[in-house]
Formats: structure tokens, C-alpha cells, sequence
């Protein structure tokens, strides 16, 4: 076990997700996302891993650039689209999809000096009120790329959906409802489904399915554990114990003096805190997995320690490792005690944490 933190990637569990994508969207092609450095767990180990999908999404340029200078040659769309000219040349020059989200950006096209045309994905603004091109414009802009001259078809017709992490919503089906009135006519694949839409709203498996958190063996749904889907954590947190202290009745423990002790209870420091992107506010009672045994979270997180009662567990030493979240410990346990969710607590592992890939001998090549 390192000294310092360590964040284990499991490029095998993160196969099996993307094999469960495949199961639930047989008909689909898989779009998967890997922006923010693929939620945290490193986008060109990611990328090079996931050999058995059709193309990856990312949200800027510059990690667009980074993967086909990486060698990876499939589908690169970038979701943020593009900005100015040079972006468009850039686009152009290593073969990459553009979101088109807004009027601006059919000018930018139309006034650069393209000898290759740039695949577009025209995005429709059906509730999110995000990105996306109104749709009293959807026509208008549609007809426009198509006789630009500078778009590669036919394009590709897109939306974001707001809210298909609540199945009690009835916000899905009218976002649904609205694409299919806005593209009425209108040629291209269509692509319309996150994880939790791919997962929990057949109709909005179009062509493409863009599966996020999914693929790292989060839950794309409110309340619900990834293991309900039978997806598998990639990422596992760990980190050890480095000191224990038993304290009486009556002691406080950490900053501010926020905990006490009802009675005499032993305490271990593990090596871990908000300098290491676990959550600053993490509440007492949050869980933990320390050698194996279910301990929990008392006072405040530091930037280097948090403090665990381990007082009902048997045989705790020095070195003994902890599990912050991951195989043994759903992350969305962690995320709920944190007043967040999966995606922010994967996003925020910081540098200083040593990133251990565990890598799948199966001869397969990106």
C-alpha cells in the first residue's frame, strides 16, 4: 500500500459496464462520454480501453486534439462545439464532430475557408434551456447547414434530457415529444439518450446512446445504487489508517469541536482529506470501509486526515487499509452523507493522489 492516497481504475469492470450498455441499447450506437478526464478515472486509458464502442464524446476542443493525437481514430464529437474560426479549422483539420447549438456558429462555418466539410450534430434546446437551438429556429437552422456547403451529411439531430434521472418525471416524455415535433421531416441519426435515458426510457434510444456515468459504475438515478443496474465501480478510493488514539467520554475531535464522544471510543486518522478530493463535506455518520469493516465518519474533514470511529470493529492496526468508496463501498452512499452526487466525488480526485490503472490482458487494442 503507497503512502499516500491512491484512486485503483478497473479497466475490467469498466468492460463489463460498457457490455451492459450494449445489452440494454442492442440497436444503438454507443457514444461514450469521456470528458473531464472520463469523470475522473484518466480519458486516454479510458478511451484506449473501450475498443468496443463507436465513438467518444467530449466537452472541448482541447480534449478532442488530445485523443486523435493519442492515436484514437473513431468518433470525436466535442460538445461544446465550436467558437471562432480557428476552432473550425481545427474541427476540419483533425476530423471532428461539432455540436451546433446556436445561430452564431452556422456564421462561423459559413465564413471560413473549409476544403473539407466538418460533421455536425445539430442540437435541440427541447427543455434543458442549456444548449440548444430554440425550437421555433430548428427548421431555419437545419436548412442552413445543409446548403452551406461546409457541413458533412447528412448531419445528426441531438437534445439533452433535464431530468430522466427521476422516473417519476413527467419531464422526459415531453422532451421526447418535443424532438420528435421539432425534426418532423428533417433527415439524420438522432441521439437523445444519457445513461439514465438509455437505462430507463426505451423510446429515447435513437441511433446514438451517450453513456456517462454509467460507464464508471455510477447510478444514473435518484436514490438508487449502481449495483440495482448490476454495473461494477471502476473507480475504488483508498487510503490508510495512520494513527489511533482512544478517547474518553466527553473528547472532541477535529476542527471547530463539532464532535464529541457519548463514551470512550477509539479513534483512527486516516491519511485522506479534501486536499485529496474527498469531501469537505462529508457529515458524521458518513460510511467508510476500514481493513474490510463498515466504521464511520466523526468530526470534520481536514486537508490531509478525516477521523473514523472505529470502536466496533475487531483488530484495527496502523496501515490498515480504507476504502473511501468503491468495490465494497457505493460511492453514492458517500455522495448522499456529502449533499452531492457520484459524478462530482469521482471528478474531484486531485493530483497529489497516486492513480493506479489496473489493466485487462485480453490482447484487445484501441
Amino acid at each position: 500500500m503507497s503512502l499516500n492516497p491512491e484512486v485503483i481504475i478497473d479497466l475490467a469492470a469498466l468492460k463489463h459496464n460498457a457490455s451492459l450498455v450494449a445489452q440494454a441499447a442492442p440497436y444503438s450506437k454507443r457514444l461514450a462520454v469521456i470528458k473531464a478526464d472520463a469523470y475522473g478515472h484518466g480519458m486516454l486509458a479510458v478511451a484506449q480501453a473501450l475498443s468496443m464502442v463507436d465513438g467518444f464524446a467530449v466537452a472541448r476542443l482541447d480534449e478532442a486534439i488530445m485523443l486523435r493525437k493519442a492515436g484514437i481514430k473513431k468518433v470525436v464529437l466535442v460538445l461544446s462545439g465550436f467558437m471562432s474560426q480557428e476552432q473550425v479549422d481545427q474541427f476540419a483539420r483533425y476530423d471532428l464532430d461539432a455540436v451546433v447549438h446556436s445561430e452564431y456558429q452556422v456564421g462561423l462555418l459559413n465564413s471560413s475557408h473549409l476544403s473539407t466539410p466538418v460533421s455536425v450534430w445539430l442540437k435541440i434546446n427541447t427543455g434543458m434551456n442549456r444548449l440548444g437551438v430554440d425550437q421555433s429556429s430548428v427548421t431555419r437552422v437545419y436548412q442552413a447547414l445543409q446548403l452551406s456547403g461546409k457541413v458533412r451529411l447528412p448531419m445528426k439531430l441531438m437534445t439533452h434530457l433535464s431530468c430522466a434521472d427521476d422516473m417519476a418525471s413527467v419531464s422526459t416524455e415531453q422532451q421526447i415529444n418535443c424532438f420528435d415535433h421539432c425534426i418532423s421531416g428533417l433527415s439524420g441519426e438522432q441521439s437523445i439518450a444519457n445513461s439514465a435515458g438509455l437505462l430507463g426510457w426505451k423510446n429515447a434510444q435513437r441511433h446514438w446512446v451517450r453513456p456517462g456515468i454509467m460507464l464508471y459504475g455510477g447510478s444514473p438515478f435518484q436514490g438508487a445504487k449502481a449495483s440495482d443496474e448490476g454495473l461494477q465501480a471502476v473507480m475504488t478510493f483508498k487510503s490508510q489508517v495512520i494513527s489511533l488514539k482512544t478517547i474518553k467520554k466527553g473528547s472532541f475531535v477535529g476542527y471547530g469541536a463539532t464532535w464529541q464522544a457519548e463514551k470512550t471510543r477509539l479513534i483512527a486518522t486516516v491519511g485522506v482529506g479534501y486536499g485529496d478530493g474527498y469531501p469537505r463535506h462529508a457529515s458524521v455518520g458518513t460510511p467508510v470501509l476500514v481493513a474490510g469493516q463498515k466504521a464511520t465518519l466523526v468530526g470534520r474533514v481536514s486537508m490531509d486526515s478525516i477521523s473514523v470511529d472505529v470502536s466496533q470493529c475487531h483488530h484495527i492496526q496502523i496501515g490498515d487499509e480504507v476504502v473511501l468508496w468503491g468495490v465494497g463501498l457505493p460511492i453514492e452512499e458517500v455522495a448522499e452523507k456529502s449533499n452531492t452526487i457520484s459524478y462530482d466525488l469521482m471528478c474531484g480526485i486531485t493530483s497529489r493522489v497516486t492513480r493506479v490503472i489496473k489493466e485487462v490482458d485480453n490482447g484487445e487494442q484501441n
